[in-house]
């Protein structure tokens, strides 16, 4: 495995657009459209899109938050895991654990110390492949999704 990010370019916009998760999973993700779409309207630097590719190949998308207002209010300033989208024939091989080392990386490197991540809760969510890389519940939840917090130590 070679694997890698790359930032969304006009290049490999249609790869990034390609990646679908597994049909039973697609409520519990948005899709890449969407997440681009979100980029897009959120002030420069808040999200941080990527492709995931194993070499030349395209196996998932991932899009982090980066000193967020979590609240709204000024109270909180949060930086996460905030997609992941691992195609439906790539998964089970590492490409969520890296994703997940990338964006936590990433926070380091900008200062920070915890990352977060929001789940659909229940069996069909992705619950278990996040308690296993160590987040634990932090007791909250947003927009009706389970909060997970994983400390990444400091840059």
């Amino acid at each position: 495995m070679t694997l890698h990010l790359e930032e969304i370019t006009p290049g490999n916009f249609e790869a990034a657009l390609g990646i679908r998760v597994r049909p039973d999973q697609e409520h519990a993700v948005e899709p890449v459209e969407r997440s681009l779409a979100e980029a897009y309207v959120h002030p420069p630097g808040v999200a941080w899109p990527r492709l995931i590719l194993d070499g030349a190949r395209p196996v998932g998308f991932l899009m982090a938050f980066l000193d967020i207002d979590w609240y709204g209010d000024g109270s909180v300033r949060r930086s996460g895991l905030w997609r992941l989208n691992i195609a439906a024939g790539e998964q089970g091989r590492g490409y969520g654990r890296f994703a997940v080392g990338s964006v936590g990386a990433q926070i380091r490197r900008r200062g920070g110390s915890d990352l977060y991540v929001t789940w659909h809760p229940g069996a069909d969510g992705p619950e278990g492949f996040y308690l296993r890389l160590g987040f634990r519940k932090n007791g909250e939840t947003s927009g009706g999704q389970t909060v997970g917090v994983l400390g990444v130590g400091h840059g």
